[in-house]
Formats: C-alpha cells, structure tokens, sequence
C-alpha cells in the first residue's frame, strides 16, 4: 500500500483533473449561453483587471481578519460558492433546476462544511471560474494574468508573506478557498478547528502550500486559487488556439491545452514534493510556469508559430 501522503498527492491530482476537465467540458456551453464577460478578450488589459480585483480583494480579506469580521468573508465565499455552482448548473439543466441546486451548495456549504462538502464546491467553483474566465481571456492576456500572478505568489509567500496571513484566516473558515485532500477515512474537517488551536504548524491556503514534518498528518490542504488560475491558460488554449481539436467526447480539447494540463499536473507533483517536507510554499510559480510551458511546446509542435502563439499576432 502507498504511504499516506502518496495517496494524498492523488487525491490532489484527482481534483486538480476534475476542475480542469470540467472547465474544458463548460467552455462552449458558456460561450454559446452569452458568458463571455468583455468584448474584446484578446485585449491584455482585461487581466490587469483581473489582477487589480485580486489585490483589493485580498486586503479587504486582510482587513476583515483583522478587525474580526471574518463572517463577510465567509459570505461572500459561500454566495460566490453558489453562483459558480448555478452557472455550471445552468449549462447542464433547467433555470429552475440550477437555481435549487446552486442554492442547495451554498446551503450545505454554510451549514455543514465538511471535507467532502467544501471539495465538492471547490470543484464546482473552480470548474466554473476556470471555464468563465477562459472564455473571458485570450491567450495573451491569459499568459499576462499566469505570469503575473505567479510572481505576486512568490513575493506574498516568501517576502512579505501576507499570503500566509490571509491562509491562516481562510482554513478556519472551512470555505472552498481551499481543496482539502484527507490522508484517512476518519478524518474531519468539522473537528479540525479544534486540532489547529493545539497545532497550527498544518496550514495552507489560497495559493500557499503548508504541510508538518508529522509523518501522522490527516490532511492535505491546497489553495482553490492554484487549480484555477493555471486552469484559466488551459481553457483559454482550448477555445482560443487554432490547433486542431481532438475527436474526444464532452470536452474541448487540442494539444496546447493538453500538454498546458500536463505542464500544471507536473508542477503540482514538484509542488507536493515540496510541501511535504514541512514549509509553506507559493504554488503559482511551479503551476503556471508548468501550464505555460507545456503550452508553448503544445502550440509549437502543433505548427503554430510563435507570434500566434503567446497572441501577439496582429500586434506586432
């Protein structure tokens, strides 16, 4: 039998594929249902957009902790948990259906947040957003919003490490900002509140990776944020690229998006390496430099050239 953080590090690939799957089966569906949010997607300056509301986003987050506010934080987790939910919903069922069933999330995300309840979520939310904002950026601002958020991660975990501060805020919330990864059946996030104020070497949160040197830990935790955001290269690729298509059911699908799905899952794999040996860790750099990676060399050995394929062409 595979030691425990093995089956840990599967469980992690598990939901990464189901959030990044599901975002490439919605593309379509959202684009034919008027999603798209901006006329112009292949404008760059809709990531900085993007960007900027991640920055307000996260000092608001910090100052709610701060001052004991955490429950406005936790709403608006859990409202923007079912409007994810009712859009993904809403491209398989009826208005009505989505509705309840977008509802029902919030619902038992509020009442009852559980392990497999927040994953079920973050999965359903991560899908969504990964699908909303593929549609909503181009390539290029796709690989603007990667690599700039790839470099704020790094500076946010190891510089000034706010990051770590909103992580802490977050997992006592039991929302999904987070992807929780149980090592055994007996685990429960419901008691894990109680766990953290005895120990609160175990922490992890959107985009930080925390993991203790105790080879007995329950549980992994990894930020909703670094399934998403990469996810947002890899929808982007599929819709946009002029790559062939591959013949495959459901989902949207060619070889830029591929090898950009096999460049994050392998920088998920470095990632978990690195998290369980006991420190916290930025996860952007390592999963959108793997998703950027293997995007170029996808689109490259797809015929496209390289102005085409960091979306320059027409601009320079």
């Amino acid at each position: 039998m595979f030691p425990r953080e093995y089956r840990g590090v599967a469980g992690a690939v598990l939901l990464f594929l189901l959030i990044q799957l599901g975002s490439l089966a919605l593309v379509q569906t959202f684009f034919e249902q008027g999603y798209q949010a901006v006329e112009n997607p292949d404008d760059p300056t809709n990531s900085l957009l993007y960007i900027g509301a991640i920055l307000l986003a996260t000092l608001g987050f910090l100052a709610a902790f701060k001052y004991d506010l955490d429950w406005i934080v936790r709403v608006v987790i859990v409202a923007t948990s079912g409007l994810l939910a009712w859009y993904v919903f809403s491209a398989l069922f009826p208005m009505v259906v989505a509705v309840a069933l977008g509802s029902a999330v919030a619902i038992a995300l509020w009442v009852y947040p559980e392990w497999y309840v927040v994953d079920t979520a973050g999965v359903l939310m991560g899908a969504g957003a990964a699908g909303l904002f593929g549609i909503t950026f181009g390539i290029l601002p796709a690989l603007v919003l990667l690599s700039v958020l790839a470099i704020y991660d790094a500076i946010s975990v190891y510089k000034t490490e706010h990051m770590l501060d909103l992580a802490d805020g977050v997992m006592d919330l039991r929302i999904p900002a987070i992807l929780v990864i149980p090592l055994s059946l007996s685990y429960s996030l419901l008691d894990e509140e109680a766990e953290m104020s005895e120990d609160e070497a175990s922490t992890e949160g959107d985009d930080a990776d925390e993991a203790t040197d105790d080879d007995d830990r329950d549980v992994f935790f990894i930020g909703l944020g670094d399934a998403v955001i990469p996810g947002v290269l890899i929808a982007s690729a599929a819709f946009f690229s002029p790559a062939p298509q591959f013949a495959v059911p459901i989902i949207e699908l060619n070889l830029p998006a591929l090898l950009a799905l096999v460049g994050t899952l392998g920088g998920l794999l470095v990632l978990m390496r690195m998290v369980m040996k006991g420190r916290a860790h930025a996860g952007l750099p390592l999963l959108n430099g793997g998703a950027i990676a293997g995007y170029i060399l996808g689109s490259l050995l797809a015929g496209i050239s390289m102005l085409e394929t960091v979306g320059l062409t027409g601009i320079i």
